[in-house]
């Protein structure tokens, strides 16, 4: 799998996963197309993964993902943003188009 997590997105990742009070829980990622971005996420802190879900590690990070997930996510930059316009997971993907005006 070829995707990239930044320290940001690391970070928040890690929040999670403490906030849910169990270090042995993984990070399930599921992504759909949508959103400027191209991808839309929905996200929770899992114990252990669903049937069919892939678990990837990253920097001691377990992530659970759906098959979808894995096809999307191939070439993608998943960041945090914590901006006055939104706040969570990013996903900059260089084979969509984006939504803003040039």
């Amino acid at each position: 799998m070829n995707f990239t997590i930044t320290p940001a997105a690391e970070r928040f990742i890690r929040l999670m996963i403490r906030a849910d009070g169990n270090a042995a829980s993984g990070f399930r990622l599921a992504v759909s197309p949508g959103g400027c971005s191209g991808l839309a996420a929905d996200i929770s802190v899992r114990g252990e993964p669903a049937p069919g879900e892939a678990v990837v590690e990253r920097n001691g990070i377990r992530l659970f993902l759906p098959a979808e997930s894995r096809i999307l996510l191939e070439g993608v930059t998943i960041d945090f943003a914590d901006t006055a316009a939104q706040t969570g997971l990013v996903f900059r993907d260089p084979k969509q188009v984006s939504c803003a005006s040039h």
